[in-house]
């Protein structure tokens, strides 16, 4: 499924991209899907610090034993 996206550029802009052949839909579906993936990798590594501050205040033998008992689980 998809919609449709309407945006506002120059008209010089858009003379000058279908002067060199660029296909602005494209271009602008790109830009946007790299746009989304920077966006998710911020929030993961945001998430993964956040994880590593909440781990760093457990006691290293504690985290150690959690292991031993899930694979014990198996």
């Amino acid at each position: 499924m998809s919609v449709t996206v309407s945006v506002r550029i120059p008209k010089k802009l858009r003379d000058e991209a279908k002067r060199y052949g660029i296909n602005i839909s494209e271009v602008a579906r790109r830009a946007l899907e790299e746009e989304v993936k920077k966006r998710q990798l911020e929030e993961a590594t945001m998430a993964a610090r956040l994880l590593g501050e909440i781990f760093s205040k457990i006691p290293q033998g504690e985290i150690v034993e959690w292991l031993r008992e899930a694979r014990r689980e198996r």
